[in-house]
């Protein structure tokens, strides 16, 4: 799974969250939230992982180029 640094603020702006938000749901470090999404490094496979934990909240991501986010709710 690739995840561009526009997707990741994108995606936390989706939901509303700052990065300390993203922090305590990913348990990856502030610092490496925001050295990702100011482009300044690209984490390791797990790291990307463990940001890509935002996926239970119903965001869905496209290689790279976009993401959308499933509205989810119970039936009836």
């Amino acid at each position: 799974m690739s995840l561009s640094p526009a997707q990741c603020r994108a995606a936390r702006a989706l939901l509303n969250w700052s990065q300390e938000d993203l922090v305590r749901h990913s348990k990856i470090t502030k610092k490496t939230v925001a050295d990702f999404e100011r482009g300044a490094t690209q984490p390791r496979a797990q790291t990307l992982a463990q940001i890509t934990a935002f996926e239970a909240t119903g965001i869905e991501f496209f290689d790279g180029a976009g993401l959308r986010m499933q509205l989810r709710g119970k039936a009836g």
